[in-house]
């Protein structure tokens, strides 16, 4: 009789206890309910990641074009998408009124359901050319070297980039963060100048003391930084601040200097090797076949100025115990709202994690109405997600709804599964951890395409205009 009493509990309490576990977000439809939610953006711009009236699956059978979800097959488990908050994104939200900078970051950041829910970011260890003016964490006269670190600060960064960065994990402790140089100290570099030039062998083992005390400092403001890579854009030596760093010279670095530099200070940040286009994966294999830079690897990151995004797919079949991520990708003046929208959503978002990415990072977060700031010979043409004039005034440019389709729906921890690409219909699907199926499609055609979405041997029929993206949740 006992026994019977406590299924008799266990039945009445059920749907209390899947009521309660439904209602953790006021965000998240039931998770396979049937009903299908979707968000639009249109390449005119009438529609900007805008509630669509919902779908509901049924058995009917039509001779629509079909996108299959599979979730049966799965893939990488997604670490987030976002932004770089360059130090001018900071410099330009940390201008903002406290009650709107407020509103803004609980947008940007939060999961509540007017906001896009950013869970990456990438930031500078020392200046970006997207930065006022150039600088390191220690900085020498001309002629001085500091080889104990005995100046090494966190400089500029302290009056925006952190500040903000402390804002934004007040409302998101979880997010994650990669730092990237582009530049050592001027210093260590054979040519002594901010742009190109490279690291000077005798200063490996100082500069990768230099690493440990970036993420020692930030872990003093409570900013953990998740990964590093040891060079924003190695082959790219003509911006300011850039280096030139081959890949043999990055495979030396890591596997004789930084790597044990990281484990005598018992540091877990990660070590992501390349940072730089998909148009050389010879660059990131080169350091995985080094067997001394290999245990210190957990991946490598690219960004598709040149090349394939399918070259992530490369690296991946040659080391698939080793991680994937995209972490640049900037939409500029010279190009609209449409063909941006089309192409990084395509290649940044749906191409990404179709070829194994962790995340998808696009550049800048923010700037001022000129594009401003930049360094002397930094981009000029950089579009932040964010335009914020001299008034205040927030501007949602491309880039917000470009990573704002899934963000918005696919939190960290989610995982890809299997779905068919058919026609012009470029997709991507995941599986969240609450049990939510997410399809991200974006519309390569010149013309409207009319198409199935098919789960569980049940589908619905839409329609997505030409230039479209939608992300559909059930």
């Amino acid at each position: 009789m006992k026994n019977i009493s406590k299924k008799l509990q266990i039945l009445v309490l059920l749907p209390v206890i899947a009521m309660q576990f439904n209602c953790g977000s006021s965000k998240n439809v039931t998770a396979n309910s049937g009903k299908v939610e979707s968000w639009m953006t249109t390449s005119d711009e009438t529609s900007k990641l805008k509630k669509q009236p919902d779908l509901v699956f049924s058995s009917e059978a039509n001779s629509n074009q079909t996108i299959e979800v599979n979730p049966a097959e799965k893939f990488q488990i997604i670490e987030g998408f976002g932004f770089s908050l360059t130090g001018g994104s900071a410099q330009a939200i940390i201008k903002l009124d406290k009650p709107k900078r407020e509103a803004l970051l609980q947008e940007l950041f939060s999961r509540k359901n007017d906001a896009i829910g950013l869970s990456y970011l990438r930031v500078s260890i020392g200046a970006s050319d997207l930065n006022e003016k150039v600088f390191s964490y220690d900085d020498m006269p001309e002629g001085q070297t500091d080889l104990k670190l005995e100046k090494f600060n966190l400089g500029p960064d302290l009056e925006d980039v952190i500040p903000v960065l402390k804002e934004i994990l007040a409302i998101n402790p979880k997010i994650k963060i990669m730092g990237s140089p582009w530049s050592p100290p001027v210093w260590m570099k054979d040519n002594g100048s901010s742009k190109g030039g490279s690291l000077q062998p005798k200063y490996y083992q100082v500069y990768a003391e230099y690493f440990v005390k970036y993420i020692q400092a930030m872990k003093s403001h409570g900013i953990v930084i998740d990964a590093i890579t040891p060079q924003n854009e190695p082959l790219h030596p003509g911006n300011n601040p850039s280096l030139l760093m081959l890949a043999e010279q990055q495979a030396d670095f890591i596997g004789n200097h930084l790597g044990p530099a990281f484990a005598k200070a018992k540091i877990k940040t990660k070590i992501i090797v390349y940072d730089h286009n998909c148009n050389k994966p010879e660059y990131p294999l080169t350091i995985l076949k080094d067997p001394k830079a290999n245990p210190f690897v957990a991946g490598s990151a690219f960004h598709l100025y040149e090349g394939d995004i399918s070259a992530l797919t490369t690296v991946h079949n040659a080391f698939p115990d080793k991680d994937l991520y995209f972490t640049e990708q900037y939409t500029g003046t010279g190009t609209n709202f449409e063909t941006d929208l089309k192409w990084s959503v395509k290649n940044v978002v749906i191409g990404s994690m179709r070829n194994w990415s962790k995340n998808a990072l696009s550049w800048g977060l923010a700037n001022d109405e000129f594009y401003k700031p930049f360094t002397p010979g930094g981009c000029s043409t950089c579009k932040g997600a964010l335009m914020i004039d001299q008034n205040q005034n927030i501007k949602r440019e491309v880039g917000y709804y470009i990573i704002g389709h899934a963000s918005k729906f696919v939190p960290e921890g989610s995982v890809r599964i299997a779905s068919n690409i058919v026609g012009n219909l470029h997709n991507v699907s995941f599986k969240t951890p609450l049990g939510q199926i997410v399809l991200i499609v974006e519309n390569d055609g010149a013309s409207a395409e009319t198409f199935n979405i098919k789960y569980n041997q049940k589908q619905t029929s839409t329609t997505l205009n030409a230039g479209a993206v939608a992300t559909y949740v059930w």
